[in-house]
């Protein structure tokens, strides 16, 4: 299942940004985002799938996009919660705060293909309208619930569900394996 490719890429990059820049449970055990140098080089990755060119990321562009993955976290929650209303006023307030203005691109031998652009031009205010405006494609489709947050227990991480049917729950396969081997010993005993 695929939206399109420049929304899968941008909703990929906008699910890096939340798993790496806001604090809470992965896999099981507390996480706290990167600090510092390893920051700056965790945003580096994160945009990486996304980005035509690798970028240096500043400290202060990295804490830019720590709060904008606040605010993207607010787009899944709210729709892991069921709460669609919440989820597409979310993503209209980001729209408006990062001045979200389509712009036609080609680069890397692709055809050409619309990005979005914050004001300003900086990396933070881009990819912030980016991600935005990629959720609210997403929103805006009878596939917004593709978005979610992993089910397992001590876990938040966010994910986009790509499966062909659409019952993914996990954010990663070690979720799915942590669940499935608490499942089968409680079976057991």
């Amino acid at each position: 299942m695929n939206f399109n490719s420049h929304t899968d890429v941008v909703v990929a990059v906008a699910v890096a940004l939340v798993n790496t820049l806001t604090a809470g449970e992965s896999r099981g055990r507390p996480y706290a985002p990167p600090s510092g140098e390893e920051r700056t080089d965790a945003v580096s990755r994160a945009v990486a799938p996304g980005a035509s060119r690798s970028y240096e990321v500043s400290a202060e562009q990295a804490d830019e996009l720590a709060g904008v993955a606040e605010a993207l976290r607010t787009v899944f929650e709210s729709v892991a919660a069921g709460d669609i209303d919440a989820a597409a006023h979310h993503t209209n307030r980001l729209l408006a705060e990062t001045d979200a203005r389509p712009h036609l691109d080609r680069h890397d031998g692709e055809p050409w293909h619309v990005h979005f652009h914050g004001r300003g031009g900086t990396l933070a205010g881009d990819w912030a309208a980016s991600c935005a405006t990629g959720l609210a494609v997403v929103l805006g489709s009878e596939l917004y619930d593709r978005l979610g947050v992993c089910t397992a227990p001590h876990c938040d991480r966010v994910y986009v569900d790509t499966s062909r049917n659409g019952t993914r729950r996990f954010c990663s396969t070690p979720c799915q394996n942590r669940v499935k081997t608490a499942a089968f010993r409680a079976r057991q005993a």
